[in-house]
């Protein structure tokens, strides 16, 4: 795969070139291309709506970008929650660019014109795949397998849905099945996904890309009354452990921790997180929600961001970003920072049985004690799953409140 150094990309797509009439990106719809391996594309679409503003959309989510540079003949997008962005010269009413994340060092080549669909629609499709799909991707690897359910509906030929695993869920897809292939495709700015797949009225062969650094197949059968494994058993308390303790720096270098005056006697919720997660993007807004109403009852919430920033001040530029534009009030302290390795995460919470998933939450009652962990997070995208762990949780919360 051939490599791009982000250092050079910026010289060639935002250099210090004699100054000279800026061009700006063009009112309308734009269908958005990012180029990755096997001369597959991961397509979405996007709408200018002036100069500084424009609008990603993924099936129902419609993600707002407020962000925009120009200089000379060159933009930069910058998405909003994540250190991500796309770097593009405009040639009339078409861009060509890059999709760059700086900490990873990963680069995708990146095109965009005006366009309307996503998908174009070549044939009528020969089934349909509204349903729960039993699903295994890379299913003949030791290593690297694990399971899902996706969570599909199909209208002619369009399709929507998500999978969902152990540790949350893949947003929102968006795509189409002509014949019988299938095609989803998400964008978030973190996300840069594709799903491939052949399709009979009860099964699915395909490929799953993650920009152009990850594929694996995936194989997956119709079964309606499948369910993951439980989500509030997957992490526990090691033996003898009955709560967990922690002291890490808040954005001045105070160190938090259960210990002070402000959690004695008062049921918190830990949440276990990383700005780079959308997973966690997806929990964090509606733990700020709810954080008020439940913080009016005595509850504290405590968010430990496991970053991949290479130094603090980086990792804090990121976690007060995400506070600015996701209006959390509630203090989010640096667990980590150059890596969102699990093993290193769960050094820090030893008393863990793993970290096997960012986020997860962990309830703790008014004596201190830890009364349940949730692994994961099913988000809108999850639809009824993601309305019934709001009523669980809330549900929860409010019962620790009631105990003495």
């Amino acid at each position: 795969m051939k490599f791009y150094s982000i250092f050079f990309l910026s010289i060639i797509l935002y250099s210090c070139t004699p100054e000279k009439k800026v061009s700006k990106l063009k009112i309308g719809n734009y269908k958005a291309i990012l180029h990755i391996q096997d001369k597959q594309e991961i397509p979405f679409n996007f709408e200018v709506e002036s100069d500084n503003k424009l609008s990603i959309f993924n099936a129902k989510e419609v993600i707002k970008v407020h962000e925009i540079t120009y200089k000379n003949d060159s933009v930069k997008i910058q998405l909003p929650y994540f250190e991500g962005y796309i770097s593009a010269k405009i040639n009339n009413q078409k861009l060509n660019g890059y999709f760059v994340k700086p900490s990873l060092n990963r680069v995708v080549p990146f095109s965009a014109s005006l366009h309307d669909s996503r998908f174009d629609i070549t044939a009528k499709p020969k089934t349909n795949i509204s349903g729960n799909w039993e699903t295994i991707f890379s299913p003949n690897s030791k290593e690297d397998t694990y399971i899902a359910k996706g969570i599909f509906k199909q209208n002619g030929n369009k399709v929507t849905g998500t999978f969902r695993t152990t540790t949350g869920d893949y947003r929102y897809l968006e795509g189409i099945i002509n014949n019988d292939i299938v095609k989803m495709s998400t964008f978030d700015g973190a996300h840069a996904f594709l799903f491939t797949a052949k399709a009979t009225d009860s099964t699915l062969h395909g490929f799953f890309y993650s920009g152009n650094h990850w594929k694996e197949p995936f194989v997956a059968k119709l079964n309606n009354d499948y369910e993951l494994p439980n989500d509030e058993t997957l992490t526990y308390l090691k033996e003898g452990y009955d709560t967990v303790s922690f002291s890490f720096p808040d954005e001045t270098g105070k160190l938090i921790s259960l210990k002070d005056k402000k959690y004695k006697g008062k049921v918190t919720v830990l949440q276990i997180m990383g700005t780079w997660c959308p997973n966690c993007l997806d929990e964090s807004k509606y733990y700020s929600e709810v954080y008020p109403k439940f913080n009016a009852k005595g509850v504290e919430f405590i968010a430990l961001a496991f970053e991949i920033a290479k130094d603090k001040k980086e990792a804090f530029d990121l976690i007060n970003r995400l506070k600015e534009q996701t209006n959390i009030t509630y203090p989010i302290l640096l667990a980590q920072h150059g890596s969102a390795s699990k093993i290193s995460a769960q050094e820090k919470l030893p008393m863990l049985n793993h970290i096997l998933s960012y986020p997860t939450t962990i309830f703790i009652d008014k004596k201190g004690k830890v009364r349940k962990i949730h692994t994961g997070f099913n988000g809108p995208a999850t639809g009824q799953k993601y309305i019934d762990f709001k009523k669980t949780f809330e549900s929860f919360l409010n019962t620790l409140i009631k105990e003495e």
